[in-house]
């Protein structure tokens, strides 16, 4: 057990999808089961819809999450992220870039840069150029990393090394990038533990050498799998009755979606039941191929939703297949695992 602090840290900008809800439970389940405190944070500085957190608030407590003290709001926090900026800043270690997208995207890369990396087009600017594209558009602010690669460590995934580069700390428009407020949220809230979507692991490496600049803990790091549709994209609230407020208007009832959650992690049906049962070690690797059409299939609060696990396979032809009692079918390719170390 730990006295640490993990988080679920949503964007408002909609209604939460049965994707977004399973990886809510398990921030919780990571968090609680090793006796943290679990904090709600969000993230409303880029896409906020009115009234959408507060729809979030209701679906998390109605698939039975709890959290710890008042919730936090981006906007509430700017003038911590622009005092991050400038001690960036005062250690020489931002400058103004006045590139466009389209500009980042046609420019030749620098020799031996990774794939993806921005090209430095502003980065050694002289001050009579920056003060004349200063005039033609606003500027934003990069990191000057003096690294290009930088390696974290995940619960499930191992080392995970991954692209550094000169990225965004504050856009043109004013707006605060998301990878400078997670660093300056998760410091100054004490947060020592990362539960998300898969999808965000590349920016773990970015996040992790920041918060070594800031001289901040980096947290412990767990990249779960995420609900993919049967085409075998992300989980989108297009792909039809895939929001607690939906299903409930198609009869299908909170506790119901949460012991399907539940049992597509091989977990009974309740989350404190789910708890006790708990152990990182034994969740599925792999994504959870959801039909949608499923879900208004899925058996009655009474029935336990079972999980079939197939082996893992760290070859991307033979793909690994789960299955849940509820008639969900998960088809996805393994991702090759090494052990932490």
């Amino acid at each position: 057990m730990t006295s640490g602090v993990g988080r679920f840290a949503p964007s408002p900008s909609g209604e939460l999808h049965v994707g977004n809800l399973r990886t809510a439970l398990l921030a919780w389940l990571f968090a609680r089961s090793t006796g943290r405190r679990f904090l709600l944070r969000v993230e409303d500085l880029d896409r906020a819809r009115a009234g959408a957190e507060e729809v979030q608030l209701r679906d998390l407590a109605a698939v039975g999450l709890d959290w710890d003290g008042k919730v936090v709001r981006q906007t509430e926090r700017t003038a911590l992220y622009e005092e991050a900026i400038g001690r960036l800043t005062a250690a020489g270690l931002t400058y103004e870039c006045y590139c466009t997208r389209r500009e980042i995207q046609e420019a030749p890369s620098a020799p031996h840069a990774p794939q993806g990396a921005y090209p430095g087009t502003c980065r050694d600017l002289t001050a009579a150029e920056r003060a004349r594209r200063r005039a033609e558009r606003p500027a934003a602010v990069r990191l000057r990393a003096g690294v290009t690669e930088w390696t974290v460590t995940d619960v499930l995934h191992g080392r995970y090394a991954g692209l550094v580069d000169d990225f965004v700390l504050r856009r043109n428009d004013g707006v605060v990038a998301y990878n400078l407020a997670v660093v300056v949220d998760d410091a100054a809230q004490g947060i020592d533990q990362v539960v998300r979507g898969d999808d965000l692991l590349p920016s773990a490496p970015r996040q992790a050498y920041l918060a070594g600049l800031l001289g901040a803990r980096v947290p412990e790091y767990a990249h779960v799998p995420l609900v993919l549709n049967p085409a075998g994209r992300r989980l989108a609230k297009r792909d039809g009755a895939v929001t607690l407020a939906g299903l409930a208007a198609a009869g299908v009832p909170a506790e119901r979606v949460t012991a399907l959650l539940l049992g597509s992690l091989g977990l009974p049906g309740s989350v404190r039941e789910a708890l006790a049962a708990f152990s990182p070690q034994a969740l599925p690797r792999e994504p959870w191929v959801l039909d949608p059409d499923s879900l208004l299939a899925s058996p009655g609060p009474s029935r336990k939703c079972w999980v079939e696990q197939g082996p893992m396979s760290s070859d991307p032809a033979q793909p690994n297949i789960s299955r849940t009692g509820c008639r969900a079918e998960c088809r996805g390719a393994g991702r090759r695992i090494r052990p932490a170390s």
